[in-house]
């Protein structure tokens, strides 16, 4: 297994399929525009991408691969790519959404091999809802979510916490988790693409996010999970919750994911902005040199990226 000096490998691997979204959120992007024509021709094809999981899989015997974007739910013949991700061997299917076009398409997701999803979900009222995403339909993304638990899929809800935007939805959004049986991560805001150096004003760190969850429950830390990106707390009547605290809890020193982007390069950690072209090396010893590579570039903190999420997939 390929491993840096401190032990860290890659066992996972997130696919961005598409620079493009139907949403519009102030922590990925600095401005609503809609995506430039012919944008759908420079993603890679369902075959493209199955060839360089399966290569990537043969030198690192991945155990989860997740599906990013931008929006993967636009991604074409996304049920084909993923019941072709899961004839590699790879079971561990899971894909991350904006959740808007998610009702409609739960079944085949499944019925293709698609095991897991996180929904992002930044808050309840439509008011603040919009303020985020810059679009209306909260309802229509939590029909997905519900859809997709009714369907048997495990469902996780993400909120990115941004203060004087959607910290007053921190304690809506637990609630309704809670009453519908759902695990909530609250992650706080990353220093990316437009936010680079400049998020401090709507930056609401982990003590925050527990100084307003402890006003109205009791609650206790757990032992964080190796490789997991998220700490949990329970609650003294039974629920729990994860925060992703990039910033006051970083998690790099044991990180195990991979990115590959819509053009075929790989990176190693989130905040590299050099991109590893894999597409057209033909031997395995080039790919493994490529895979080196992108473990160097792993950190033991985030200092983060002028890359948007949306082009490294978030």
């Amino acid at each position: 297994m390929l491993k840096d000096n401190i032990g860290r490998s890659f066992r996972v691997l997130r696919v961005s399929l598409l620079d493009t979204c139907n949403f519009a959120c102030t922590y990925c992007v600095c401005e609503d525009k809609p995506a430039a024509k012919g944008a759908e021709e420079t993603i890679l094809s369902v075959s493209e991408l199955i060839g360089l999981i399966a290569r990537l899989h043969q030198v690192l015997h991945l155990h989860t691969v997740r599906l990013t974007g931008g929006e993967p739910l636009l991604y074409p013949e996304l049920p084909t790519l993923i019941a072709g991700i899961r004839s590699l061997g790879i079971r561990n299917i899971k894909m991350t959404t904006n959740g808007f076009l998610l009702a409609r398409r739960v079944g085949e997701l499944k019925r293709a091999g698609l095991q897991s999803i996180n929904v992002s979900l930044d808050a309840l009222d439509e008011g603040r809802f919009f303020r985020v995403t810059k679009r209306t339909g909260v309802a229509r993304v939590v029909e997905g979510l519900l859809a997709a638990k009714h369907a048997g899929l495990e469902v996780k809800i993400n909120t990115v916490v941004m203060r004087g935007e959607n910290d007053g939805e921190v304690l809506p959004l637990l609630d309704f988790a809670f009453r519908q049986g759902l695990t909530i991560r609250l992650l706080e805001l990353m220093s990316m693409g437009h936010l680079y150096g400049n998020m401090d004003e709507r930056f609401f760190p982990k003590a925050a996010m527990l100084a307003t969850i402890a006003g109205r429950y009791r609650i206790r830390e757990l032992a964080k999970r190796p490789g997991d990106t998220a700490t949990y707390w329970a609650t003294a009547c039974g629920h729990s919750f994860g925060i992703i605290a990039n910033e006051s809890q970083p998690f790099c020193a044991d990180c195990n994911r991979l990115r590959l982007d819509t053009k075929g390069n790989i990176y190693g950690c989130l905040s590299s902005n050099t991109p590893i072209p894999i597409v057209g090396i033909a031997t395995q010893r080039g790919l493994e040199a490529s895979l080196y590579a992108a473990l160097e570039q792993k950190q033991l903190k985030f200092s983060g990226s002028e890359l948007s999420m949306l082009t490294i997939g978030g």
